[in-house]
This record gives C-alpha cells, sequence and structure tokens, in this order.
C-alpha cells in the first residue's frame, strides 16, 4: 500500500486494523432464517459454525454467506442459552481457525476488534476492552469464563461475529449488552459449550424440580416452594409446597435467579445441603441435583 507519509504511526496502525480485519472476515460467515434477519457467524471447524444462540429463531431453514460469497444450507446441531452459545453444521469446506487469544492476555484498555458479515461484505468495529474481569453468571444461567465488555457499539449484522485482539488472536463472540454494548463470550466459554453441543445437542442443565417465587420471611429473604414434582429430586428429597429456601450449602437465595445460576452444568450429579423454613422452624435436606431434560 503507497502512503505519502510512510513512516506515519497512524497511518500503520490503520493498516494494520484493516489486515486483522481482513484475516479474520476470511473466517466469518453471514447467517440467514427464514425471517430474513442477517446475523454473523464463525468459522469454528471443519463443518461447524458457532453462532449467537439469542439472534437465531426457531428456524429449519437455515443458509450460509461463506467468505468466498458462496450460500449453503445449513442446520442445527445444537444451542445453550446459557451461555449464548448455537452450533450449526454446515459444508464449510477447509480452513485454518483463527487462533485462540490466551486469557490471561486481556486487560482493561487494550485494544480489540469486533468483525462481522453483513449485506455487503465484512464489517468491523474498533475499541478497547472496557472491562476485563472474571468468571459470571449470565442472565439465563450459564457459567461464561470471564466478563469481557468492550468499548463499542455493536452493529446488529455483527452479532455472532468475531472478537480479536492486536495479534489477531480469537477473544471470543460477539454479543449485544446493555444500550448494544458489545459483550463477548469467551473462546473458552465457547470450546466448552460445542464439545457438548457437538457429541450431545445441548449443555446439561441442573433440575431440581421446584416453581419458586421470592419472599421475605422476618429479615430474610427466600425462595417461597409454589410448585413441587413429587418425582423430582427436591419432591423424592422431602421439599414441600410452602417451603422458604433461604440457603444453598450456605450461601443465600435472595431471587430465582440466585437458584438458576446455581444449576449449571457443573451441578448436575451433586449433592447440595438446602436451608429452609417450614412452618417457621428451619430445616436442612440435602438435595441430589438431576439433569434438565431436554425442551
Amino acid at each position: 500500500m503507497t502512503d505519502a507519509f510512510p513512516s506515519d504511526p497512524l497511518a500503520a496502525f490503520s493498516d494494520r486494523l484493516a489486515m486483522l480485519a481482513a484475516e479474520a472476515a476470511a473466517r466469518v460467515v453471514s447467517v440467514h432464517g427464514r425471517g430474513g434477519r442477517a446475523r454473523s457467524g464463525l468459522l469454528w471447524a471443519e463443518g461447524l459454525v458457532v453462532t449467537a444462540e439469542e439472534a437465531l429463531e426457531h428456524d429449519d431453514e437455515l443458509s450460509l454467506t461463506l467468505p468466498d460469497g458462496r450460500e449453503v444450507p445449513a442446520s442445527l446441531a445444537g444451542r445453550d442459552p446459557g451461555t449464548d452459545v448455537a452450533l450449526l453444521k454446515a459444508e464449510t469446506g477447509g480452513f485454518v481457525p483463527l487462533a485462540a487469544a490466551p486469557p490471561a492476555a486481556l486487560a482493561a484498555g487494550h485494544v480489540v476488534l469486533a468483525v462481522g458479515r453483513g449485506e455487503h461484505g465484512p464489517i468491523a468495529g474498533f475499541g478497547i476492552a472496557a472491562l476485563a474481569g472474571g468468571p459470571w453468571r449470565s442472565m439465563r444461567g450459564g457459567r461464561l469464563d470471564r466478563r469481557i465488555q468492550l468499548g463499542l457499539r455493536l452493529d446488529p449484522c455483527a452479532e455472532g461475529g468475531a472478537v480479536l485482539d492486536h495479534a489477531g488472536r480469537l477473544v471470543g463472540m460477539a454479543v449485544p449488552g446493555p444500550k448494544r454494548r458489545c459483550l463477548v463470550i469467551p473462546a473458552e466459554t465457547i470450546a466448552r459449550a460445542v464439545e457438548q453441543l457437538r457429541t450431545r445437542g445441548r449443555v446439561a442443565r441442573g433440575y431440581l424440580g421446584l416453581a419458586m417465587q421470592p419472599v421475605q420471611v422476618g429479615e430474610v429473604r427466600g425462595l417461597i416452594v409454589v410448585g413441587v414434582d413429587p418425582r423430582s429430586p427436591a419432591g423424592l428429597a422431602g421439599v414441600l409446597l410452602g417451603d422458604v429456601l433461604v440457603a444453598w450449602d450456605g450461601g443465600p437465595l435472595g431471587t430465582v435467579r440466585d437458584m438458576l445460576a446455581r444449576l449449571d452444568p457443573d451441578s448436575v450429579g451433586t449433592t447440595v445441603t438446602l436451608d429452609l423454613i417450614r412452618a417457621g422452624r428451619p430445616h436442612r435436606i440435602p438435595v441430589r441435583i438431576g439433569e434438565r431434560a431436554a425442551a
């Protein structure tokens, strides 16, 4: 590329971003459904594409526009609402996947690049990592290895696209957060979800068999049981209608979200102790967590 100021650091930086965007675009596809809404997807491995689960409507007529412009049919291999990861199968052909960035390499203030594919070709957004924190739980109960928020607004077409670090390595998948600020599903979280989706078609979730509502009992917040399946893990363990759950292995339970967050894939098959109030008296019940049936 010819430039009137070859030593201009801003021009060199701009060219570097354009090069990284082009390299990522060679691994980013456009995902189409019957509704006509296009979003992006990431070529993960030959025959496999990752995209954002929340943007994926319940379509049975999916197709992809590949980086070379070809349109190919796709099928849903599995979806995990908790981590916002959906896995598609398609004839992608061979390619070299993006190398994953080391998790410890990203810190707040580092330069990042979000790359998707729109109607007219690749689209890119440049910014910084506004937040690079530790593990967290999504609103839908998924366990994510890191909380990464970017200082840029996400183009709707770029949802499901790639987020790169300064070296062109994959940080994760772009999804919209509050006010369309870009959040990132970390690459290591995607890898864990893909393995289960590829082999089982879904990601296991813990199951108690309870319907609950928040309630205040004196100075203690808890969850009152308003429904219980007698054949479920909680029902078989002896939890009754009207019981107020106040703690899980000693940790307080103030909202239904607190409970759902604990029913992650790692909880299946484990035994936990539920502290509850029954008729004004404290009780303690061990419960072995089951696996939620496929929807």
